[in-house]
């Protein structure tokens, strides 16, 4: 068993922008509301693992975990996976990028199963996905769209 979850955004920028600044793990501090460091690890052609780390929550914990991305710039897609894989059994990330009226549709499919040892399901994990997306892509949109237009003024 396994759930999904898949979003879309419409940027209004130009491609190579959109590709430039959500592909830049180092920036994403400054990208997402979420997460408060992103440290490279390693380097191999187009892939990167990296460790990214959530902003403590309410108990003052941090979460951090590794994944691994390999974007290709000629298809416009990136293709992920966590490598520590904390509550899941396997977590794999899809990213496309579409030329669409208005400018770049930027979408997220996620993959995964939760292990069965977790206090929650696929379905809470699905609605918390979905729920933190929907805070996260038009906050990406803001950013690079701000970034587009000081770069035509």
């Amino acid at each position: 068993m396994s759930a999904r979850t898949e979003a879309t955004v419409v940027i209004d920028a130009p491609m190579d922008l959109v590709w430039d600044m959500t592909n830049d793990v180092e920036s994403w501090p400054e990208l997402f509301t979420e997460y408060a460091e992103a440290e490279i690890l390693e380097r191999r052609g187009d892939t990167v693992r990296f460790r990214l780390a959530l902003h403590p929550d309410e108990d003052g914990k941090v979460w951090s975990w590794v994944s691994e991305r390999t974007p290709d710039r000629e298809s416009r897609t990136v293709r992920a996976h966590r490598v520590e894989t904390g509550p899941f059994e396997f977590m794999n990330i899809y990213w496309e990028y579409l030329p669409v009226d208005g400018g770049v549709e930027m979408r997220w499919v996620q993959e995964f199963h939760v292990k069965d040892e977790m206090p929650f399901d696929d379905d809470a994990m699905a609605e918390h996905i979905r729920t933190n997306t929907a805070e996260q892509m038009p906050h990406i949109k803001e950013q690079v769209e701000k970034a587009a237009r000081n770069r035509s003024s």
